[in-house]
């Protein structure tokens, strides 16, 4: 256990040094107030451009507060997503190309406490980045829209919160399997690329993380199988699990294959 908080430190300390800690949560923070600001003043900002034909009305749909929570979750998904994995995919295999990785590999360090406390770094800053990323959305969205349930979005936060901590144990395992470029390939096919292919034909299933996200939304929105919902997570934790595994085997073997 201490081998893991010292680890933790030094990672927490490199996060903050490198200012993710305030970015990656800017990023999100813009990401979750955009839809709702440019929904309602989109009639303004077309009047305010000009070069708008004499006598054309513009119909835009009406839209509940649920559905710019939805917007918002799309927008993590896609750009905030790509942030995370650009970030954090070669949190291992970086240090292994520069050499870092081997002045730890020398030291009586469990391989489980390497892995450990990169993924639970990487977890901390996802999670805090869609925390104020959400809380943004909500803000804004409360404001111009109406009110959301709170327990119902507090309850699509911690199911939003799962799914990072999948996406962040498939891109901390990729980076201690792989060589950098391999994992991001990797990483991609299996997250963004993995959330494409499940929109266009995922209606022939309703059990896979790619889905957890839209499932968290729809808790606000009150359309969620709840069968669907609870098989989802489950599945969800397990496969966070053994990518852990698969990651602290990954970080264990190559740390056997490290030569000093």
């Amino acid at each position: 256990m201490r081998q893991f908080n010292v680890l933790l430190k030094k990672e927490f300390l490199e996060c903050w040094r490198s200012f993710k800690l305030l970015w990656i949560p800017l990023v999100f923070i813009s990401l979750g107030v955009s839809d709702p600001i440019m929904n309602y003043y989109m009639s303004d900002i077309l009047a305010a451009v000009g070069n708008v034909p004499e006598g054309f009305e513009m119909m835009l749909p009406e839209l509940k507060p649920a559905d710019l929570l939805l917007a918002a979750t799309g927008q993590f998904q896609l750009v905030g997503l790509i942030v995370l994995i650009a970030v954090f995919v070669g949190t291992i295999s970086r240090e292994r190309l520069n050499g870092t990785a081997t002045l730890i590999y020398v030291r009586p360090i469990s391989a489980t406490s390497v892995f450990m406390s990169k993924w639970v770094m990487a977890s901390i800053v996802g999670m805090l980045s869609a925390l104020l990323g959400y809380a943004g959305s909500l803000y804004y969205t409360s404001f111009l829209y109406g009110s959301i349930n709170f327990a119902d979005f507090i309850a699509m936060i911690l199911t939003y919160f799962v799914w990072i901590l999948f996406v962040m144990a498939v891109t901390v395992a990729m980076s201690a399997s792989f060589s950098a470029s391999i994992a991001v390939a990797i990483t991609i096919f299996i997250l963004p690329i993995g959330i494409i292919l499940d929109s266009i034909i995922g209606s022939f299933w309703h059990w896979t993380p790619w889905k957890l996200a839209n499932y968290g939304a729809g808790i606000v929105a009150g359309t969620v199988d709840a069968n669907y919902y609870w098989k989802t997570l489950t599945i969800t934790l397990l496969l966070t699990a053994i990518f852990i595994a698969i990651g602290i085997f990954a970080t264990n073997r190559n740390r056997q294959l490290t030569k000093v």
